[in-house]
């Protein structure tokens, strides 16, 4: 059984004093793919290391977060697209509009994520979305730039069942972490309704802990109860499903 986590941030301060034991715990439980989202610049250097040291595990993405668009957002898109053209990512990502902690920001980010999109198609990447408090506006934006050439996972899914249906008409999976296992996380409630050829399993660790853990730091091993939650809604045993959503992966990813 190989289990992929197509989201954590393994390269956060969060894992400083014990990162190796942590990423070793997840594997040592066949979690073995770790896809790892960027968030600025500031956060390259790390990244490439996490890749040089755990390189059979580690598939790195390259975007500008957000909640990172500020005033320097020009320089920092340039670095992403330096950085694109220097090696290889599998995605670009992670990219999106969060109006929860910054309306004001809206048009440079509808900027920034538009502007990222046009190179996840020149370079035939898939996107990494991020939304919060943002669904109409991420939408708009997907409707605008829709073609063959748009694919991707839309990160830490947590919407409707409409809003789930419009996502991958956009050819989106959806990624579920830790909030399928919240009592007013909801999704649980419909999520037997989608087909599993459309799930990706995720942590976005050291966020978003899942049930027993909520309110803790995630981290990759507990994507085992993303599983266990998967397999009660869906009636399917854990091995299935994690066959299912790695290969979802693969088909994402390329790898």
């Amino acid at each position: 059984m190989i289990i992929t986590d197509t989201h954590t941030h393994l390269y956060s301060e969060a894992f400083d004093e014990d990162r190796h034991d942590m990423i070793k715990r997840a594997v040592d439980h066949n979690i073995s793919r770790f896809f790892i989202p960027a968030i600025d610049s500031t956060y390259t250097a790390s990244m490439l290391q996490l890749e040089k040291d755990f390189s059979d595990n580690v598939f790195l993405m390259m975007g500008l977060h957000p909640t990172h668009v500020k005033e320097n957002y020009k320089e920092e898109l340039q670095h992403v697209e330096e950085m694109l053209t220097k090696r290889l990512f599998y995605a670009v990502g992670e990219i999106g509009i969060d109006l929860y902690w910054d309306k004001t920001t809206l048009g440079i980010q509808q900027e920034a994520f538009k502007y990222q999109i046009e190179l996840a198609k020149q370079y035939g990447l898939p996107i990494v979305i991020h939304c919060r408090e943002a669904f109409d506006e991420i939408f708009e934006v997907l409707e605008d730039v829709n073609d063959d050439k748009l694919f991707g996972i839309f990160h830490c899914f947590t919407g409707n069942l409409e809003q789930a249906h419009q996502a991958m008409s956009y050819n989106m999976k959806l990624g579920i972490g830790g909030v399928v296992t919240f009592k007013n996380g909801k999704i649980d409630k419909f999520l037997n309704k989608i087909d599993l050829q459309h799930i990706v399993l995720e942590t976005d660790a050291p966020y978003l802990a899942p049930v027993p853990y909520r309110g803790k730091r995630n981290e990759s091993l507990y994507i085992l109860k993303v599983l266990d939650k998967l397999s009660e809604i869906y009636n399917l045993p854990i091995e299935e499903i994690a066959s299912i959503t790695t290969q979802n992966s693969k088909d994402v990813f390329g790898v």
